[in-house]
């Protein structure tokens, strides 16, 4: 089943046959060829190649989903019957989706440099053995490195009951870096992760950047920890990315909305959230970005959408159904990771526009405050956020001053908005991201956006 096309006329005829039965009728059948590498110290964890093939199908039935997977085409027609009928047990109300145009086309995201099918496993390997050689070799205090790389060639079809008949491909490449050092009892970690969707030799030429997260590993040992209280930060472009991401753009999502009328009243249109100067986007439509693509897992075009303007909330991301139910227009943010899950309203590429100040007068009037860089984890429940940082400063008198560890920045994702003072003139894309939902996790995404001078933040460190 390498060849997808074959297949579009089985699945138009098995929807004919079936359409009338249901609300709506989904088949997405996949094929995805990869590679998956993992060197742990001086071992080798993984080392594989693979191709999958499956597909998934979606019924509707006065508002319930039926859900089936399958891995040989010979039992789809049993598949589409257990779909069928889990929706119309479940099914007790109407079905709501907002309205699309169908579709027939056929696309594949181009790609700027090498197919990484076209390059052979043992350089693929070589590569992790290098950048792992850099890890290991900065200093003694380095006690494990993990080195991961992933690849993978996806191509799907989208048939449904709508008309529409999609043939979409392309290519995503990631590779995740670390290493810890020790000292006595003092154990330090430094991270770098990066990723492309235009092709292998996005991979390439990355030594200053590996042996960058060994670096902060051992420097770490011997800085002071930061002191815990509340500051005045400025965040670097990456950073920004990560918190509008996890701090924002998953309130946006709009099946964490519909639900429950209390967070939807917090996150109501007109509601002002940040300085006049704020401007906060998600979308597919920019190219050449991880989560960068033509049409979303119902076949909706993709676009780019306004989530924040001037400060104020203008837009939210949806798949078909909370586009209908809201009375909003679909936005092509339902997304799946694969044939195995269903598709649910993901964010794309998210950023945070760039702003009018310069870099160097974020810093301007800080009596004391922390400059941080990068991130090493995060995590968010609702609107409170706790994010680590790679690394980061103390800012005297508006000077950068002595490198400190141990910085956790953490708040409410609103109070923080409203602190911001000041968007810096850069701009950063950053390709790392792999988000989960749902059980759905290491879906690629995009964010981005400018350094943020924020006041009032709270700064987790010794008491």
């Amino acid at each position: 089943m390498t060849n997808l096309a074959e297949y579009k006329n089985i699945l138009t005829d098995l929807i004919a046959k079936n359409c009338d039965r249901v609300d709506y009728l989904a088949i997405r059948l996949e094929t995805s060829q990869g590679t998956s590498i993992m060197l742990r110290g001086d071992k080798i964890d993984t080392l594989s190649e693979g191709i999958s093939t499956g597909g998934q199908v979606r019924a509707c039935y006065k508002g319930g989903w039926g859900f089936a997977t399958f891995n040989q085409l010979s039992t789809l027609p049993q598949r589409i019957e257990e779909a069928i009928a889990s929706a119309k047990i479940i099914g007790d109300d109407e079905t709501i989706l907002a309205d699309i145009a169908p579709i027939q086309t056929r696309c594949h995201l181009p790609l700027t440099g090498r197919d990484p099918r076209q390059v052979p496993l043992a350089e693929k390997k070589a590569l992790c053995d290098h950048y792992n050689a850099i890890l290991r070799g900065l200093n003694e205090q380095i006690t494990t490195t993990v080195v991961r790389y992933g690849d993978s060639n996806q191509s799907i079809i989208l048939a449904t009951s709508e008309g529409t008949l999609i043939e979409q491909s392309w290519a995503d490449l990631e590779m995740r870096f670390s290493a810890t050092a020790r000292n006595g009892d003092m154990v330090q970690t430094g991270r770098e992760t990066t990723g492309s969707r235009r092709g292998y030799d996005d991979l390439l030429g990355l030594d200053e950047q590996v042996e960058g997260a060994a670096k902060r590993a051992v420097n770490a040992l011997v800085l002071p920890p930061v002191k815990g209280d509340r500051y005045t930060i400025v965040i670097d472009p990456i950073l920004t990315g990560l918190f509008v991401h996890e701090a924002f753009g998953h309130l946006s999502e709009a099946d964490m909305l519909y639900e429950n009328p209390d967070l939807l009243e917090v996150m109501s249109f007109g509601r002002k959230f940040g300085p006049d100067t704020l401007q906060i986007f998600d979308g597919a439509a920019p190219e050449g970005h991880r989560g960068s693509y033509y049409y979303d897992d119902e076949g909706v075009p993709a676009t780019t959408t306004q989530l924040i303007k001037d400060g104020v909330m203008v837009g939210r991301l949806h798949s078909r159904e909370t586009a209908g139910k809201l009375e909003e227009k679909p936005t092509g943010n339902a997304r799946c990771l694969n044939y195995h899950y269903p598709p649910l309203v993901r964010m794309t590429n998210t950023w945070i526009e760039r702003g009018n100040t310069p870099v160097k007068d974020l810093f301007s009037g800080i009596k004391e405050g922390v400059y941080a860089k990068n991130w090493l984890g995060g995590m968010t429940n609702g609107e409170m956020f706790t994010f680590s940082a790679g690394e980061a400063w103390m800012i005297r008198n508006g000077e950068i001053c002595e490198p400190v560890r141990d910085v956790t920045l953490s708040g409410n994702v609103f109070k923080t908005l409203a602190n911001i003072e000041g968007i810096g003139d850069d701009f950063y894309w950053d390709e790392s991201g792999g988000c989960g939902k749902g059980g759905q996790s290491g879906l690629a995404v995009g964010c981005g956006g400018p350094s943020l001078r924020i006041k009032d933040v709270v700064i987790g460190g010794e008491a």
